[in-house]
């Protein structure tokens, strides 16, 4: 174990109100079927076309949380980044992701506890100008030594 800050990490003491980071992938097909492997979500509405074209949606639609962990991997890599401490999200589900959308996590710094090292952060995943997933997440940053 070494002193030097990991790639992507951003100590307590580093963190500013408003400090941006962001995230964009494609979600794919391959997406879903390992996101419904892994979860044991095999809801037909992100798996089955046919039946997908029934619902709402009037189509196959990507798992909510798969689209959120893009807000964790912001979270856990970037900021604060390696070291952080999840301790708790709120999501709100505001608009369907399809296979094929590209969606872009955003996570902003909107307050800071130095003293208990707790920070509080807005997230956003969207696709185009549309907001899919907005929320807030609490995590304890990391202390890096200096």
């Amino acid at each position: 174990m070494t002193d030097q800050i990991q790639r992507g990490t951003i100590c307590i003491d580093q963190l500013e109100l408003g400090m941006m980071r962001t995230l964009t992938k494609e979600i794919t097909d391959r997406d879903i079927e390992l996101f419904a492997e892994v979860s044991t979500d095999r809801n037909p509405v992100h798996l089955d076309e046919d039946f997908a074209s029934t619902t709402l949606f009037k189509g196959r639609i990507a798992h909510g949380m798969l689209s959120a962990g893009l807000i964790s991997a912001v979270i856990g890599e970037q900021l604060p980044g390696h070291g952080t401490i999840y301790l708790g999200q709120s999501l709100k589900f505001r608009a369907p992701v399809r296979p094929g959308d590209v969606v872009t996590a955003e996570v902003t710094v909107a307050a800071i506890d130095p003293v208990k090292r707790r920070v509080t952060l807005e997230t956003r995943c969207r696709v185009g100008d549309t907001v899919v997933i907005e929320g807030e997440a609490q995590v304890l940053a990391p202390a890096c030594k200096h």
